[in-house]
Order: structure tokens, then C-alpha cells, then sequence
């Protein structure tokens, strides 16, 4: 099975209404279908730029009122899936449930379908400055192209959970991210290279870039698209299939194999699946 991905650089800015904002996500979108891609990835914490459109005061909005644009998320993403013939990592969005802020991912498919994994790690700043909760429970998400798994940002650097959507059989692992500096860019980078490796998966992952400038934890932004490979022969020898050009805005596209996966961890240099310890330590195989 071979398809191909797209991950998007996006850029933050100020923006004066929700059109503006729709107008630049059917770029990106549009540009990938160029491409011929079959799933594009957005980036977490994308719609923040929606607080930056501001109050009756010219006041940014809180993220606490990031939800009140849900429904218009939704339906414009179904819309773009629908209109690119496309599946769309929507980055994440802030939803409210229960009376809890939710990092929510969604995956949306060309058939009008929606799928969510909320983040399940929650760092101190979602926690403590945003009130945020973690979700409790990890989805993969069957497609035409093999199953795949949305694991946010601070997701990527537990090894547990990863081992877990490769047990549920996921191949591809879709990683929106937003980090802010160098050292939080850097953690989830390399990190993503490990989960390629311990679990012969691809990971695909992407940040924002850019800066919104009225809207508190999001003034600075460092991010680069990269499609990850495991280390082996069949694979590029740094383990990158493509990636973007730091803290620009664009798109990087690049074709999966998922029989050099299967292959890999049939006969590759190491067999690092098939060789866990599981009479040493917790498989959930």
C-alpha cells in the first residue's frame, strides 16, 4: 500500500474574522490536493488564531471561548474533505465537554466522516493556565489506506502510548505539535524519531510557525514539518523522508510504503517489534 501525506507549516497571524482564517486553511488544503495527496496534516493548536479576531473592545477572545467556534470548524473541515476528496488531520481545537476544555484532534474523511482522539498528556501550561484535561482513551482509526493514530504534541514523547496505537495495529502516526522555543521543538523531534524506531511506524509531524501577538502563550512559535521513517535500509539513513524549511510557511509532501514497514519488521537489520521483551516488561499486544 502506497499513499501519500502533506504536512502543513501554518502560519499564525492576526486575523479580523473567521473567513479570513477559512480562506487560508482551503490554501493549504487546495495546494495538497494539488499534489495528489490523500491525508494532510494540520498542526496543533491552529485555531487559537481565532482568539486573535478579537472582542467588541479589540480585546483578544480567551481560550476558554476558543469552543464557541466549533460548530464553524467542523463544517468547514467536512466541507474542505468533502471538496479535495481528502483526509484532514485537523490539527487540534479546543472543545468544552462536560464543562472541561478539551485539546481535541480530528480526523476528518472525504465521506463526510469525523473521528477525535483528545490529547492525552497535558503539559503544565494547558493545565495550569488553561484549565485544560487530559482525554482517557486511545483510538485508531480504520482507512482505505491502513489504520492510523493522532497523537498530540507532548503525546509523542511517552513511549507507552505509542506502543499502544502500534498494538492496535496503527502504522502511521499523524503528530500536530506547538512549541514555542527551541528546546520544546526539539523534544518532540527527536523524540518522534524514536517512536519511528522503537515501533517501525511512520510518523508524520508538523508545528506552527509565526506569531500571534495578542493572545497570551502563543507569541512565539517554532515549528517544521517532517515525515519520519524507522532507521533501516529500505529508509533514507536519517530516518527523514522530507522536511520543511524551520519556521517557514509551506507544505512538505512525501509518499508512504507500508510494505517497507512490514518488510522491516520482518527482516531488517533490527526487528525492534518483534523483539520486545514481554516476559521483562508490560506489552499490550
Amino acid at each position: 500500500m502506497n499513499f501519500r501525506v502533506s504536512a502543513v507549516q501554518y502560519h499564525l497571524h492576526t486575523i479580523s474574522s473567521f473567513a479570513e482564517f477559512a480562506q487560508q486553511v482551503e490554501h493549504y488544503i487546495r495546494t495538497a490536493q494539488e499534489y495528489e495527496t490523500q491525508f494532510v496534516l494540520f498542526p496543533e493548536f491552529f485555531t487559537t488564531q481565532l482568539l486573535s479576531i478579537g472582542n467588541e473592545n479589540g480585546e483578544a477572545l480567551r481560550i476558554d471561548e476558543l469552543p464557541l467556534f466549533t460548530d464553524q470548524y467542523i463544517s468547514l473541515f467536512i466541507e474542505m474533505a468533502v471538496k479535495y476528496d481528502i483526509h484532514i488531520v485537523g490539527g487540534t481545537h479546543v472543545v468544552k465537554r462536560n464543562g472541561k476544555l478539551l485539546n481535541m484532534a480530528h480526523l476528518f474523511y472525504p465521506d463526510g466522516r469525523v473521528e477525535e482522539q483528545p490529547k492525552l498528556h497535558i503539559t503544565p501550561t494547558e493545565k495550569e493556565e488553561w484549565n485544560m484535561v487530559a482525554g482517557e482513551t486511545l483510538n485508531v482509526f480504520e482507512t482505505k489506506f491502513g489504520k492510523v493514530c493522532m497523537l498530540t504534541c507532548y503525546d509523542i514523547e511517552f513511549p507507552e502510548i505509542v506502543r499502544m496505537a502500534r498494538a492496535k495495529g496503527a502504522d502511521v502516526i499523524f503528530c500536530p505539535s506547538c512549541t514555542d522555543d527551541r528546546h520544546g521543538f526539539y523534544r518532540v523531534r527527536y523524540t518522534s524519531h524514536a517512536r519511528a524506531v522503537e515501533n517501525q511506524v511512520y510518523v508524520v509531524l508538523t508545528g506552527t510557525v509565526g506569531s500571534l501577538p495578542t493572545v497570551d502563550f502563543m507569541r512565539a512559535n517554532m515549528g517544521q514539518a517532517a515525515v519520519i521513517t524507522p532507521n533501516d535500509i529500505p529508509f533514507p539513513p536519517r530516518g527523514i523522508l522530507v522536511e520543511g524549511e524551520l519556521n517557514h510557511d509551506e507544505i512538505v509532501t512525501a509518499d508512504l510504503n507500508l510494505e517497507l514497514l512490514y518488510r522491516v519488521r520482518a527482516k531488517g537489520s533490527v526487528t525492534t517489534w518483534r523483539d520486545r521483551r514481554t516476559d521483562l516488561y508490560t506489552d499490550w499486544e
